[in-house]
């Protein structure tokens, strides 16, 4: 079953993020504003920094349209630090790393690896409702591009804002978009 259009199930867990420590957060972190939520396999590995520190570079981008990240594996909050305090790819991060050592977030998501106990890369846009707009999943040697998830994340805010239109594939902001009607059948 797709998770897309469904209400992010109720989690608690803590999270570390530079400048605020550890703290608590919870699927009521997820309402009220846009998210993303994005899982990786494990702290101290290959992919997973070079994707967390595009993120990075980009978060300023995804703070301006409102959206906040949470970066989660089943790493727990403390290995998250130690990994912030130890790379200087990792330590440029200002979003919150959530550690779910229970595995709860990553089974809500479906996203969980059983043999393994581990994330697959998996990409979640939450609107401010809490509900899944977007789902995104790669396999573990396949890195994803902040760009490319910024470009989703504003195709998905124009159509939540603009009822009745719809961004077509490689919709940029200010393209043109479509409205869905009998007029366009077989002339796209």
């Amino acid at each position: 079953m797709s998770l897309i259009n469904t209400e992010v199930k109720p989690f608690k867990s803590t999270a570390f993020q530079a400048g605020k420590g550890f703290f608590e957060v919870s699927d009521a972190n997820l309402k009220g504003g846009w998210s993303v939520v994005f899982f990786y396999p494990a702290d101290f590995t290959f992919v997973c920094p070079t994707e967390l520190g595009d993120l990075a570079d980009s978060y300023a981008e995804f703070q301006k349209l409102g959206v906040e990240i949470y970066a989660v594996s089943t790493d727990t909050h403390f290995t998250h630090k130690a990994w912030h305090d130890s790379s200087e790819t990792i330590a440029k991060i200002n979003y919150p790393m959530v550690g779910d050592a229970t595995g709860t977030i990553t089974r809500n998501f479906d996203v969980m690896i059983e043999e393994a106990g581990l994330a697959d890369r998996g990409t979640f846009v939450v609107d401010p409702d809490g509900k899944i707009q977007i789902v995104e999943i790669t396999c573990g040697g396949v890195g994803r591009d902040a760009a490319e998830l910024l470009r989703k994340v504003k195709a998905a805010q124009y159509v939540r804002n603009h009822p009745g239109e719809v961004c077509p594939a490689k919709w940029q902001e200010g393209a043109a978009t479509l409205a869905p009607s009998l007029d366009l059948v077989g002339k796209i």
